[in-house]
């Protein structure tokens, strides 16, 4: 391995290959980087260099050899995805984890961060959820192959951490949204769902929105523009075995998650909860206190967040 260590804020033109810049996480990590002035970003599209064939990948590191490697690249979906593909959630997210985790060892990067998920914790994990429950009991079935995945993920870098001494870590991020979020009628998450649906019963003149359950479960979001912060201070200050958490630390009701949804898109109508349909998990918060002790916290409020990723939908989403 390389011995010439860089720290990695102080060198704005070291080569970082950000895989995925394209999703929700990885286009915020790159529009975090450019505002602050890095200029040797390695960007590839699928049809560019394909993760999952490992020929592709070697030679990508061979020729490029960045110093810096941000793993923010999977194969994701909700729950119907995963029940009607078991097999590619599992088999393409271990080919781009393997692939890429032991390409940047054999090439000599300095440090690489694997982006994993809150789904990895078990179904019945004790609230809020500390990185010590990873495998002390059953996952959720319905997307056990996806979490399988990514614990198999962070389990390699500590494997090469182990064996090599490699500067491999990973984290943990809680729900996320903002720009670029799935805005799809048919597989978002609740909180673009909230946001498309209230625009839309907006602009049609609808009198009121019908949203699913008693709207009491507690749920926890983090702007994925915070989640880019934290994770650039985990390059550049943590290095150790453990994965780590990185939430909001703080807690929603879908209630007041949808009366906020309301009040930023500029509905007039009512909400009509439909207690026939079901709550979903009655709570889901992550400890993320491991990350705020070495010294990072997020900066935007639920609500600015909200306003911020509106803007973009009204820009780049309806039509």
């Amino acid at each position: 391995m390389s011995t010439d260590k860089t720290s990695f804020m102080a060198e704005k033109s070291a080569k970082i290959f950000v895989a995925g810049h394209r999703g929700l996480v990885g286009s915020a990590i790159v529009r975090k980087l450019h505002r602050l002035g890095f200029t040797n970003l390695l960007l590839r599209s699928h049809s560019d260099l394909d993760l999952t064939i490992q020929s592709q990948v070697d030679s990508f590191f061979a020729t490029e050899k960045p110093r810096f490697v941000i793993l923010a690249a999977a194969k994701v979906g909700g729950i119907h995805a995963n029940n009607t593909y078991p097999a590619d959630f599992i088999s393409i997210n271990l080919k781009i984890q393997t692939n890429v985790i032991h390409a940047a060892y054999a090439n000599n990067v300095q440090k690489l961060l694997f982006l994993g998920s809150s789904c990895i914790y078990p179904k019945h994990a004790p609230q809020p959820i500390k990185e010590s429950a990873l495998l002390t009991a059953p996952l959720e079935p319905t997307n056990e192959w996806y979490a399988v995945a990514k614990i198999s993920g962070i389990k390699m870098c500590q494997a090469y951490r182990l064996q090599y001494n490699w500067d491999a870590v990973s984290a943990m991020p809680t729900n996320l949204y903002g720009q670029n979020d799935n805005f799809d009628n048919d597989n978002s998450h609740v909180l673009p769902a909230l946001m498309r649906r209230f625009h839309a019963a907006k602009v049609g003149g609808a009198k009121e929105v019908v949203v699913w359950g008693s709207g009491r479960p507690l749920r926890e979001f983090l702007h994925v523009d915070d989640l880019a912060d934290g994770i650039l201070f985990l390059m550049e200050r943590y290095s150790g075995l453990e994965h780590v958490n990185v939430g909001s630390g703080s807690e929603v009701s879908i209630k007041e998650l949808a009366e906020l949804m309301k009040e930023v898109v500029g509905f007039e109508g009512e909400i009509v909860w439909d207690s026939t349909k079901p709550d979903g998990t009655p709570r889901k918060l992550m400890d993320s206190s491991k990350l705020r002790d070495l010294g990072w916290a997020p900066k935007l409020s639920l609500r600015e967040g909200l306003v911020d990723t509106y803007k973009w939908y009204l820009e780049n989403v309806q039509q």
